[in-house]
């Protein structure tokens, strides 16, 4: 009775197997430099440091349109008789 399973109970675990004999190599995917890495960081650093004027000029657009045109400091034209 061992005889007979010895050998399916072998054949699926070698089958098993097979599908990570055909599987790539994921150990060196990523082999960039450190210097590659600190420039790509400068670059991210530079656009966030872009970042902060336009948020600024964004909010103060939107604060100058929520205001009242007479609170906006808007000269009054009176009409000449």
């Amino acid at each position: 009775m061992k005889g007979t399973r010895i050998f399916p109970t072998t054949l699926a675990m070698l089958l098993a197997a097979v599908p990570s004999t055909f599987a790539a190599t994921t150990t060196r995917v990523y082999s960039s430099s450190v210097l590659a890495l600190a420039f790509v960081g400068f670059l991210a650093l530079v656009v966030v440091i872009q970042l902060i004027p336009a948020i600024m000029t964004l909010i103060g657009s939107f604060k100058g349109l929520s205001k009242k045109e007479d609170e906006a400091g808007m000269a009054k034209v009176k009409a000449v008789e």
